[in-house]
């Protein structure tokens, strides 16, 4: 039985133990999506509504979760828009497409209540095949006016992102003390840190630019 729904206050636990396990040494050794995902939860520009869970048989094995972010263009305009993460599913059940269906059920939800687009940060092979494009097909950049290979957008309205260019900002809650985020892990039962090839992988896209 595969469900989808709303995170509940009960499930903080469960859903934060599932990002650690899910993140742990992807990105560097340990992680710090798991105290993202503890932290966001009060923040203001959390969206509540688009806050889900992903249960198999009564386990929480997904999750997802949304923030306000913004753009701004050359002559001032300012539109509200969606950037979610961490998502995450249980390390055992990935390349299954359960994260591909938890998604696109949160995108349609976003979707319903009114939201004109999604920016995000990730690897563009785990996007593209799901409606996400090239930041800059959408003249959609950073503040410096790059480009980034990882930032990826997706209208969910038509036209959502005509009258560009744009200047993406994200939720301040993204931007996170790194020392807390630590002090965070290291109050839960270890896990085991590790060097891993994918991480180099994530320093070289997270750092390369379109030009």
């Amino acid at each position: 039985m595969l469900n989808i729904r709303n995170e509940t206050k009960a499930d903080h636990p469960a859903v934060e133990a599932l990002a650690r396990r899910a993140f742990y040494n992807l990105y560097l050794p340990g992680c710090h999506e798991h105290y993202l995902v503890h932290i966001m939860r009060n923040h203001p520009d959390f969206v509540p509504e688009l806050d889900f869970v992903l249960e198999l048989d009564g386990e929480i094995i997904g999750s997802i979760l949304y923030t306000r972010s913004s753009l701004t263009s050359e002559t001032g305009e300012q539109r509200e828009i969606l950037t979610f993460g961490p998502v995450c599913i249980a390390p055992e059940r990935q390349r299954q497409g359960y994260g591909k269906r938890l998604m696109e059920h949160s995108l349609e939800k976003a979707a319903e209540l009114g939201w004109g687009a999604v920016v995000i940060f990730g690897s563009p092979a785990n996007y593209v095949g799901r409606g996400f494009q090239c930041c800059k097909r959408h003249l959609v950049r950073m503040e410096d006016g790059s480009y980034p290979t990882a930032m990826l957008v997706r209208e969910l309205r038509p036209h959502a992102l005509d009258g560009g260019p744009w200047v993406f900002r994200d939720s301040p809650v993204m931007h996170f003390d790194e020392e807390a985020a630590l002090r965070f892990d290291e109050a839960l039962p270890p896990m085991e840190k590790r060097v891993l090839p994918c991480q180099e992988e994530f320093y070289i896209l997270s750092n390369s630019v379109l030009r």
